[in-house]
């Protein structure tokens, strides 16, 4: 796999404030430290069709004894399936998604107000109501010239408002600002559909297993 596959992981573990990613033999690993989510493998260079990825991918897989460890990669679920006992179970199914990053500065609606700042190499977008309580959020974690959209949440009172593409715009100007050139993002189906209608395209599917012994 290129460059958007790394930095996605490599962002990824910027907005969550994790250790830098490892290399290891399968691709890279992310020690995340949560309880839900101890650590984190991905498979840069998994192959379908080689039988050495799938018996070094099951290698890693029954090596893994402890609860809330995550692999995910960048094949299909039913590729990746056959490689995991029923002791892993399957994460929502995603797709990682680039886009070429151009300024997108973008108006709130009536009534809400929209805020950005930054956090060493974190970039937070805040949209508020007029209440001032938050109604959608999201953050960048920038690597090596590429944004990772991370977090884009709105809350379920003031969906289909266009606040989504209010926090993308908002995180995509301060992203060009600070340098980036690319962006990447893991999207649920959801998601997919926002992102596709601002120019996003998917790259590959996104498929996940978390061991739950």
């Amino acid at each position: 796999m290129g460059e958007p596959e790394r930095s996605w992981v490599e962002g990824w573990a910027v907005s969550r404030r994790t250790p830098k990613p490892v290399d290891a033999p399968w691709g890279l690993t992310v020690h995340v430290g949560l309880p839900t989510q101890t650590v984190r493998h991905v498979l840069l260079d998994a192959d379908a069709d080689a039988d050495a990825d799938a018996d070094a991918v099951r290698g890693l897989v029954g090596s893994i004894t402890e609860p809330a460890v995550w692999i995910k990669g960048f094949l299909a679920p039913d590729v990746m399936e056959p490689w995991f006992p029923p002791a892993w179970e399957p994460t929502e199914a995603g797709f990682l998604m680039a886009t070429d990053l151009r300024p997108s500065a973008v108006r709130p609606p009536d009534g809400y107000t929209a805020t950005v700042g930054t956090d060493g190499d974190v970039i937070h977008a805040s949209v508020l109501a007029a209440d001032g309580r938050l109604a959608a959020s999201g953050r960048i974690g920038l690597a090596d010239g590429a944004g990772v959209f991370d977090q884009i949440v709105t809350e379920e009172a003031h969906r289909r408002c266009g606040l989504g593409t209010v926090v993308m715009g908002a995180l995509t100007e301060a992203a060009v600002e600070r340098g980036a050139a690319t962006g990447v993002l893991g999207a649920t189906l959801p998601g997919r559909a926002l992102y596709e209608t601002l120019g996003w395209k998917v790259l590959a599917p996104l498929t996940g297993f978390i061991h739950r012994p």
